[in-house]
């Protein structure tokens, strides 16, 4: 079967793109160790006087994440700056401000909530459930009863991590988009601002300005990222091409890891909308 998504690397693209809004986990790293094809492309790309963002949807503030690339690895030289979905979420949680939120995710996510005068309090006092993502060892369908309670009091639920899965090593991980997903089903009001949504993309955009110079009427966005749901979708709203990595949270779907079927990469992306311009297993140059 004759399929029009080839496979390429960054250099076939780079004369087409002047900033890359790259994600992070599953991309430039698996959670365990550092893809170095994908930092020698994203350096690359930069010395080409080209932008790299990284777009993420961890749950956490952006200098975090940085300072955590760095120790894990990553070189400075591979990246403009960086945007979460944490940062982008906290501008959502200081509409709380004075007012009590139930909480949902590990303490490591602490620094979500630093200098945003908001209480932490039980479900009957809150007027909003931040969740970062699942509690230790919970799946989505643990929390059954519990999203009919969340409905039943009407809360409004703000997802810091719109991802479903995560890859850590060889693992896929529940994130809490998948909970938000189970919680919009039954009718509650869901609010992300992390990829797909538009905001992150925003702060983005003033990134490749401000590091780069790159005015926003200039740029000309590649995105790069493994999921579907969030990076393929998230380039569609944007009108931004699309660079598909297939080595990562939908390898399983796709049939041999370093040769995927290429037919099923466009049936998984097709309903995005996204304008794909190749594909790669793992990012590189």
């Amino acid at each position: 079967m004759t399929t029009s998504i080839e496979r390429c690397g960054l250099s076939a693209l780079s004369d087409m793109f002047n900033v890359a809004f790259c994600d992070v986990w599953g991309v430039l790293h698996n959670g365990e160790r550092v893809h170095q094809s994908a930092v020698k492309a994203l350096q690359n790309f930069r010395r080409s006087g080209a932008a790299v963002i990284l777009v993420t949807n961890a749950p956490r503030p952006s200098n975090e994440i940085v300072t955590e690339l760095l120790a894990m690895g990553v070189p400075q030289d591979a990246f403009d700056a960086l945007v979460s979905s944490g940062e982008v979420t906290r501008d959502l949680i200081a509409t709380y401000q004075g007012k009590t939120i139930y909480r949902l995710g590990p303490q490591s996510d602490d620094g979500l909530f630093d200098g945003i005068d908001v209480k932490f309090g039980p479900l009957d006092q809150a007027d909003a459930i931040v969740c970062s993502d699942l509690e230790y060892g919970r799946t989505p369908e643990d929390y059954t009863s519990e999203i009919q309670d969340w409905k039943t009091r009407s809360l409004p639920f703000i997802c810091a991590n719109p991802d479903k899965f995560v890859e850590i090593g060889d693992q896929l991980i529940y994130c809490g988009g998948a909970l938000a997903d189970l919680y919009e089903e039954v009718g509650g009001d869901v609010i992300m601002a992390g990829k797909p949504f538009p905001p992150i993309y925003e702060k983005a955009a003033q990134l490749a300005l401000q590091t780069r110079g790159i005015d926003l009427k200039d740029q000309k966005v590649i995105a790069i990222g493994d999921s579907a749901r969030t990076d393929a979708t998230g380039a569609a709203k944007i009108g931004a091409g699309f660079l598909f990595i297939s080595g990562s949270i939908h390898a399983h779907e796709l049939g041999e890891l370093n040769a995927p079927d290429e037919a099923e990469i466009e049936k998984l992306l097709a309903p995005t909308g996204a304008n794909s311009m190749g594909y790669s297993p793992f990012l590189e140059w």
